[in-house]
């Protein structure tokens, strides 16, 4: 089955176009360093040859101490300069006074080949200071402009800290600018220019498949008298380095490595953000078969233990695809690896897409059956390969996707790479380290006494009196004394039991504890609810806040009774709501037959120490002060974002995703280095937006808060103690975890909200500024919104004018939280 890749990307983020020979083309910005990635996509690394690297993406530079065998490097893929116009290289340079360091500039003879020559410009006048040089590509004579492979910085004279700018190719077609100057000829020395002193080599390398036993390559040097210009040659053992121009996530020098293309780390990476592990375009067509029981997915992509599950439609009509940028595998990758599980007699359509101009719009379609690639199934999960030798005539310099079709039963696929060579084995499974929470104790304490809450006699009242009901009645179920929760996986979800209908003091049972008998799952947790300071339900928020606690924690070893201390809800009790029962992370059932408050805890039972959980903001606390809180959204609409809070001449705080700062075609990065150099607040908003308090374990969550926080540091060289969880899904797990990773860390909620997500694509948009009234009407003063769709955008303008109509003064969050580390109002 043929399909094109055109058509079909329904992405969440707008794909831009790589610049043209009008414009300089940027190579390097280091936005993207810390997965080793240029501003092209492609690898680049020192080879840890370096000292004291720092990527500073804020300043689009890179800091290091040098040493006698140290380089830098950056590639491409085949850049044609000569066609595409770019006559220079351009780039600021700062190093020690006096010293003098080598351009080394490696062409192939054409872009199907993987050998290259290497031709050496050194540069001097180094002073100190930061300099900006514009080298002429003709520098580099004899040099094939029309197949550039890479760049490297290296013969760093003198050892010492130096720094390298923003990297550029310069276009024929305009003015070099103002702040540099092309570098003159007395700074250039090359195998042609009459200030040579010292003899410069020109190298032709064999592939990376010749290297001696010593990891360097077998090369041939041709040598040329700076007098003479006549040429010796001489061969000699030489290390060089093997430089790889795919989007590859390690390279080890002179090696190839297998380059992953999916790890199927995260549900929401593939499912919401439609990037595979590359931050490529990965999806399926939207008609894979639902899955009964989930409520978080409407297909059957399901991402689970590093796979990928997936239910073609009847008939096997739907496809799966996965996008790799424009990849050239010639001579170093021979196709690609993946574990599979199916059953037996299951077939598929393999289609590798290729494009010779990297455009997924009109790409070459290569298809081949599972059966001519002789795989067969048993149900069993084996490794196969997908070779490129077996597409005839396949252009394996510009792979760009990788399409699954007519898959004739459920299957489950492993990680999936490229792997060298001709043959290869499956890609390791990602080792993932179980996250090991604090066991501490504490000692047990006896309260003054002892009530029933609830035993789940009546439809909607428990045993004081007081309403007790959920979010949504199909998840439970109450009979003969017992209550049944299965909230099928929607960690969004809650069950409450108030203590009373308005603001209890429950400070006279601190040294009690919370009793509730169950069976089943654990996996959820238990809050406790805290009014707002009027005691009034009519006014925004609602409740005020609430604390919470992992119910595993809490629990005996059988599993029947969990206890806990009043005293580790850490909210102000007097104002006390009552209990809820969330974050279910689980489709299994928990059965509920007792909640009560008990003096003190059975013999034997051993109290766990409360763990630290970020605190939770519905409202800004500074008085007579009103904050905008924006969430990601489409970067076609940012600008327009901007330019609406700059003509209101306020401040606001953008909540960002960290994926998507990493994907260079969004712009997103530039886009909120712009809102922070303008004052606005960036902060985070997890790596790839799924709901974390329903992710399966804490190393998940882990993942999601380590991933953004690097993401945000090395693309805004910024950090942040300020949080929005993606949904607004709060547990106990997600704010001991983000505790624990940003000490001092805020997690941000809102008490006005637009309703973007329900009303902006409707019949009735206008609703958005309905609900925003609303809201501020009842004294709502923390926004959520999103930039994703049209009308939200259209109608910010008034929903500012709103909040300037109640004489509240317009702030960034960190502010109207009276952070003391925010700026001056």
């Amino acid at each position: 089955m043929k399909v094109s890749v055109k058509g079909f990307l329904y992405l969440l983020w707008a794909r831009t176009a790589q610049a043209g020979c009008t414009t300089n083309l940027l190579i390097d910005n280091y936005a993207n360093y810390a997965n080793n990635l240029n501003s092209l996509g492609q690898w680049t690394s020192d080879d840890g040859t370096t000292t004291n690297f720092v990527a500073d993406a804020a300043n689009k530079k890179i800091t290091f101490t040098t040493t006698a065998s140290s380089y830098f490097y950056t590639t491409f893929a085949c850049e044609k300069s000569t066609t595409d116009q770019y006559t220079a290289i351009t780039f600021p340079m700062k190093g020690p006074a006096g010293a003098t360091f080598t351009i080394e500039l490696q062409t192939s003879s054409s872009c199907s080949t993987t050998a290259y020559k290497s031709y050496f410009t050194t540069l001097t006048g180094i002073t100190g200071v930061t300099q900006t040089y514009t080298i002429p590509l003709s520098s580099f004579s004899g040099a094939n402009l029309n197949a550039i492979d890479s760049i490297v910085f290296e013969s760093f004279s003198i050892n010492g800290a130096w720094e390298i700018g923003q990297t550029q190719l310069v276009s024929a077609n305009i003015k070099s600018s103002s702040g540099g100057s092309t570098v003159s000829s007395t700074r250039i020395s090359s195998r042609t220019s009459s200030i040579i002193t010292s003899s410069v080599k020109s190298s032709t390398s064999s592939t990376a498949t010749s290297s001696t036993s010593s990891g360097g390559k077998s090369s041939t040097s041709v040598l040329l008298s700076a007098s003479t210009g006549k040429s010796t040659t001489t061969t000699s053992n030489t290390v060089s380095r093997s430089l790889s121009t795919t989007r590859s996530s390690s390279a080890p020098a002179g090696q190839c490595t297998s380059l992953l293309i999916d790890d199927f780390a995260s549900q929401s990476r593939l499912t919401f953000l439609f990037y595979n592990a590359m931050l490529q375009p990965s999806s399926d067509d939207g008609t894979m078969a639902p899955v009964a029981g989930r409520v978080d997915t409407s297909t059957s992509v399901l991402v689970a233990n590093n796979h990928v599950t997936l239910t073609s439609a009847s008939g096997g009509s739907s496809y799966w695809y996965s996008m790799f940028g424009c990849l050239k595998a010639t001579n170093i990758y021979g196709g690609i690896g993946l574990t599979i599980k199916a059953p037996k007699g299951t077939t598929m359509g393999i289609e590798l897409q290729t494009s010779a101009a990297c455009s997924s719009n009109n790409p070459t379609l290569n298809d081949l059956m599972s059966t001519d690639l002789g795989w067969t199934f048993d149900g069993t999960e084996q490794f196969y390969t997908i070779p490129f030798s077996k597409f005839s005539g396949i252009d394996t310099d510009h792979l760009i996707a990788v399409l699954f079709s007519s898959i004739s039963n459920v299957v489950t696929f492993g990680p999936m790479a490229f792997y060298c060579g001709s043959t290869g084995t499956a890609y390791p499974v990602p080792t993932t380290v179980p996250v090991v929470e604090p066991t501490g104790t504490v000692p047990a304490t006896t309260g003054p006494s002892a009530f029933v809450i609830d035993t789940f006699g009546n439809a909607d009242t428990n045993n004081l009196g007081f309403w007790h009901g959920g979010d949504d009645t199909t998840t439970y179920k109450l009979s003969g004394n017992k209550m049944t929760i299965n909230m099928k996986g929607n960690s969004d979800l809650s069950w409450y039991t108030q203590v009373s209908n308005g603001c209890s003091d429950f400070t006279a049972n601190d040294n009690s504890y919370l009793h509730i008998a169950y069976t089943g799952s654990n996996a959820f947790t238990v809050a406790l609810q805290q009014h707002n300071p009027t005691c009034n339900p009519n006014i925004n928020p609602f409740p005020y806040t609430w604390d919470s606690v992992e119910a595993s924690r809490y629990s005996n070893t059988a599993k029947t009774d969990l206890y806990v201390p009043l005293s580790h809800f850490n909210i102000n009790r007097t104002l006390t709501v009552g209990f809820a029962l969330k974050g279910f992370y689980t489709t299994t059932s928990t059965v509920f037959s007792l909640i009560e408050i008990v003096k003190t805890v059975p013999t034997g039972f051993l109290v766990p120490s409360k763990l630290t959980t970020a605190p939770l903001i519905f409202a800004c606390t500074r008085p007579n002060s009103f904050a905008f809180a924006i969430d990601d959204g489409d970067p076609q609409y940012a600008q327009r974002i901007v330019s609406s809070v700059a003509a209101a001449g306020i401040h606001v705080t953008f909540f960002t995703v960290g994926a998507a700062l990493l994907d260079t075609s969004t712009n997103l990065t530039n886009v909120y280095k712009g809102m922070l150099a303008a004052g606005h607040q960036v902060a985070y908003h997890s790596y790839t937006h799924p709901p974390m308090e329903g992710l399966p374990t804490l190393a998940a969550i882990d993942w999601e808060l380590n991933n953004d926080i690097a993401a945000v540091s090395s693309t805004l060289g910024i950090t942040s103690t300020y949080f929005r969880p993606p949904f607004g899904t709060e547990g106990a797990r997600i704010r001991q975890r983000l505790a624990a990773a940003i000490p001092g860390a805020k997690f941000v909620e809102w008490s006005v909200d637009v309703q973007d997500w329900l009303w902006a694509l409707s019949s009735t948009p206008e609703n958005q500024i309905t609900n925003f009234q609303s809201d501020v009407n009842k004294g709502g003063n923390l926004v959520v919104m999103h930039y994703l769709y049209n009308t939200t955008v259209s109608y910010l303008p008034q929903f500012i004018a709103i909040a300037k109509s109640t004489g509240k003064q317009m702030m960034r969050v960190d502010q109207c939280l009276e952070d003391p580390n925010a700026p001056p109002l």
